[in-house]
């Protein structure tokens, strides 16, 4: 059994506890997610069974839609609302619109995030968590990452002024790797305020949107009733997003045998792309790193496999 689940990850659940269910469910091994959601945060997480692993790397490498909240007034050392609190300073009035929307201009585009001490990104072979709980604050390594879009939600936000705080809801578009939880924090820092992440759901992971999901109830559902099977969306669809080659007939068995070819003349960039024969994807191939005129196999979908 081949495809992708597209779960919606409740609260609670790791991204690691949503793919050892799926493997007693499926009766596979074979399963990986395509994007860790922290355990507070729930969303859309594909998660790839059977031969769809293969296309896992292409499938975590999309933009990432999420719907957050910030939370101006104070700071936590997990930059969430789980945290213990680091700063507070109370917002007295409320922060304007003009203000909030000349904030957001700046985070639009490539950015620099430090990843924050309570996530799992490694330093010296150890994640920074088992740092952060040791109380030891190590170096961490820039990342650069993307925001697509940023929009703010006037209708959604409001100050309460016996807390002295202010929410401000967005919808962001980002690459992989973005922590939410560090725009956040560094969004409060160009409004002149401490703040944190107080809420966060997942609303698209490439073409998995909302709609698309089930839940684990569902999932178990499906499974007990013998129809898991159409829980799962094809694996072409984890990689649409990838430019395609169609190729001919006389192509096809040079492909799923993993021959490199001439680059076709319609391949200029340097991207993962899919080979498909009659909209059936056969593999994902790229130019070759050292004779550009040819192009090379990534991921080959081998015959009896598709």
């Amino acid at each position: 059994m081949d495809g992708i689940l597209p779960l919606w990850k409740p609260k609670g659940w790791t991204s690691h506890d949503c793919v050892m269910k799926m493997r007693r469910l499926f009766g596979t091994k074979k399963v990986g997610h395509t994007g860790t959601l922290d355990p507070d945060v729930e969303g859309v997480l594909p998660i790839c069974i059977g031969r769809a692993t293969k296309i896992v790397p292409f499938l975590t490498d999309t933009k990432k839609t999420y719907e957050a909240e910030l939370l101006l007034g104070f700071s936590t050392e997990t930059e969430d609302s789980s945290g213990k609190l680091v700063e507070r300073k109370g917002v007295t009035e409320p922060v304007s619109d003009e203000r909030i929307l000349q904030a957001l201009r700046t985070f639009k585009g490539e950015i620099e995030q430090v990843p924050p001490m309570y996530s799992a990104v490694k330093v010296n072979g150890k994640k920074l968590y088992e740092y952060a709980r040791e109380g030891k604050l190590v170096e961490r390594p820039i990342r650069h990452v993307q925001i697509y879009d940023i929009q703010y939600k006037r209708e959604q936000t409001s100050f309460d002024e016996n807390n002295q705080t202010q929410r401000i809801s967005l919808n962001i578009i980002c690459s992989k790797g973005t922590y939410i939880r560090t725009l956040c924090v560094d969004i409060g820092k160009t409004l002149g305020f401490p703040a944190h992440m107080s809420h966060l759901v997942r609303t698209a992971t490439g073409s998995f949107t909302t709609p698309d999901t089930c839940t684990i109830e569902e999932c178990e559902e499906a499974v007990a009733a013998g129809e898991k099977e159409a829980l799962l969306a094809p694996i072409q669809k984890g990689v649409d997003h990838l430019p395609v080659l169609e190729i001919n007939k006389d192509e096809v068995e040079k492909i799923l045998t993993g021959q490199k070819r001439k680059r076709p003349d319609n391949i200029v960039e340097n991207k993962p792309f899919r080979v498909e024969y009659k909209g059936e994807l056969l593999a994902i191939y790229q130019i070759h790193p050292d004779k550009t005129e040819e192009i090379k196999p990534v991921r080959v979908l081998k015959q009896g496999e598709m």
